[in-house]
C-alpha cells in the first residue's frame, strides 16, 4: 500500500507565486510539521510557488528531507484577468470540467496536469508520500482520486488542509485527516 498525504498550503499574503506565508502562516507551517513528524514521509513533491515550498519546509528541515518541486502543482489559472464573478465562474468549471475560461485552464485539464505529477510520482521508490498544492488543484486532485469532490470540496478546504489518499491493491481511499480549525 502506499500513501500520500495531501497538502493544501498554509496561509499565504497574496496569490501571486512570490507570494510568502503570513506570520499565521508561518506558525501554521511548524504546526503542520508537528503534524506530519508523526507520520513516515519517503518524498516531498510541492509545487515551485514560495508558500507551498515554505509550508513543507519546517517538517523537511526536522526530517533534513528534500524538498522536490513539480511546476505541474502549480495553482490552476481561472482566466487571464481579473473577474468580478470569480466565484460563480469557479463553480461553473466543476459543473463543466471542459470549460476553460479566457487565457485559462479548465478543470479537466488543470486535473489532468496534476495528476500527471502524481503518476510520475508513482514510478519512484517510495511508500509514503507528500504532495503540497494550492487549493484549486488540490480540490482537482481529489476528484481525480475519488471521483465526487468538486465545487463544494474546494469551498470546505481550510488553510492548511491535509487528506490521506491510500492506494492499495483493494482500491483507493482519501480522507480528510487535519483541516486548520
Amino acid at each position: 500500500m502506499r500513501t500520500i498525504y495531501l497538502i493544501r498550503h498554509c496561509q499565504a499574503s497574496g496569490q501571486e507565486a512570490e507570494a510568502e506565508l503570513t506570520a499565521l502562516g508561518r506558525q501554521q507551517a511548524q504546526q503542520l510539521a508537528d503534524f506530519l513528524l508523526a507520520k513516515p514521509i519517503d518524498v516531498i513533491l510541492s509545487s515551485p510557488f514560495v508558500r507551498t515550498v515554505q509550508s513543507i519546509a519546517p517538517y523537511a528541515n526536522a526530517r533534513s528531507a528534500a524538498i522536490h518541486t513539480d511546476a505541474r502543482l502549480e495553482e490552476r489559472i481561472l482566466c487571464a484577468g481579473p473577474l468580478e464573478d470569480w466565484l460563480v465562474r469557479l463553480e461553473q468549471t466543476f459543473q463543466d470540467f471542459h470549460l476553460a475560461l479566457p487565457g485559462g485552464e479548465s478543470s479537466q485539464a488543470a486535473m489532468d496536469r496534476a495528476a500527471s505529477a502524481v503518476a510520475a510520482l508513482l514510478q519512484r521508490e517510495w511508500q509514503t508520500a507528500a504532495v503540497v498544492t494550492h487549493g484549486n488543484l488540490m480540490a482537482l486532485l481529489l476528484r481525480h482520486f475519488d471521483g465526487v469532490s468538486g465545487f463544494e470540496a474546494w469551498r470546505s478546504l481550510s488553510n492548511p488542509d491535509v487528506y490521506e489518499i491510500q492506494m492499495g491493491q483493494s482500491g483507493t481511499s482519501v480522507q480528510r485527516i487535519w483541516r486548520e480549525a
